[in-house]
């Protein structure tokens, strides 16, 4: 790497702006840490929960290694300005916020990020396929168990006792965990929805609107059962859902990602806020670099950049090849003879826009 890019990197950022809560900064919060405070939402992006209970308590976020595993060692400057100006919006006013770019440009990291910095805890994953439907996020209701634990009467074929509670077969999906009444706002990545069905992006805008759902299962039960213990998708202490029906009191960080292999309707669109990560220039390449390989890369590893930009700046590649690059330069794969290493860097950059396999 030259000096003038050297410099270009390590020239300071422009100072946040004040309306910034999110600054992409590299830091991690626990929930139990002091915590930046969040702005509040805007009068109609507020929502009032069924019920009396206090909030509930943000649980510990993932551990340490995971986080780790994810980001690399958190450094900071890894988004652009422009960017982390979109993400502090849809914070501001608690819409959803629509993530678009090519594979390996850091869409499903941005949530990750947005939940160590503002300590909201492990991040709900919803990924989804061609076969995801609304319930699947919402919840999921193991009925055959349910009748299977019911005691059986003596003698083959005997009828069957009472069923078991029901709230013991019921488990909230991640979109119906984040939509729990949490004191602060949940994150909750939806990753990869322009590979679902074409009805489950319509049928999220009444859940982005109103931040409630209900379970039908619990709702026949009536007023002879009110209230019912449940699970949720953070395989902890269960929590109680009241007349069989789930609303927010902060609406979540939700962070959809999309690789663009289909557009949205008008509506679904009008209630996010939308953002296109471009492929990463040098200062975001070098940021990635040192967030998992220790500050400042060696003269090998800044021409490795380099190269990697001027054979493939077009996005044709994705980060995380050239971050396999470089843990094999470390390695000693580059040490060998010219051949095989280049031989091995080709394939280990094989392009993403000829790639045909799945």
């Amino acid at each position: 790497m030259s000096g003038e890019s050297t410099d270009r990197h390590q020239a300071p950022r422009p100072r946040p702006p004040s309306w910034w809560v999110f600054r992409d900064n590299g830091a991690h919060h626990a929930p139990s840490d002091p915590l930046p405070p969040l702005p509040a939402p805007p009068p109609w992006r507020r929502f009032r929960p069924d019920t009396d209970s206090p909030p509930l308590d943000i649980p510990a976020p993932a551990d340490a290694f995971e986080v780790e595993r994810k980001l690399g060692g958190r450094r900071a400057g890894t988004l652009d300005h422009a960017v982390v100006d979109v993400i502090n919006a849809a914070i501001q006013l608690r819409r959803p916020l629509l993530v678009s770019g090519r594979p390996g440009t850091g869409k499903s990291s941005l949530a990750h990020q947005i939940a160590a910095e503002l300590g909201l805890g492990r991040v709900l994953w919803w990924p989804v396929v061609s076969r995801t439907a609304l319930r699947d996020g919402l919840y999921d209701y193991d009925a055959i168990g349910r009748l299977q634990d019911a005691p059986v009467g003596p003698g083959p074929g005997g009828p069957r006792g009472p069923l078991p509670d029901v709230g013991r077969y019921l488990t909230l999906g991640p979109l119906g965990t984040a939509l729990l009444p949490w004191k602060r706002p949940r994150v909750l990545l939806i990753d990869e929805l322009d590979k679902s069905d074409v009805d489950l992006p319509n049928d999220l805008l009444h859940i982005f609107e109103e931040g409630e759902f209900r379970i039908r299962e619990l709702e026949r039960l009536g007023r002879s059962r009110r209230e019912a213990s449940v699970g949720t998708a953070d395989h902890g202490s269960p929590v109680v859902v009241r007349d069989g029906r789930v609303r927010c009191s902060e609406f979540p960080v939700v962070v959809i990602t999309s690789n663009g292999e289909r557009a949205f309707s008008p509506a679904f669109r009008r209630r996010c806020l939308e953002v296109e990560l471009a492929p990463p220039d040098e200062r975001r390449l070098a940021a990635m670099i040192e967030s998992h390989f220790g500050p400042r890369p060696d003269a090998r590893t800044a021409e490795l950049i380099r190269s990697f930009l001027e054979e493939h700046g077009d996005g044709a590649l994705a980060a995380d090849q050239l971050l396999n690059t470089v843990h094999m330069v470390t390695n000693g794969a580059a040490d060998t003879d010219e051949a095989s290493w280049t031989r091995l860097r080709a394939a280990l950059w094989r392009s993403l826009a000829t790639d045909a396999s799945p």
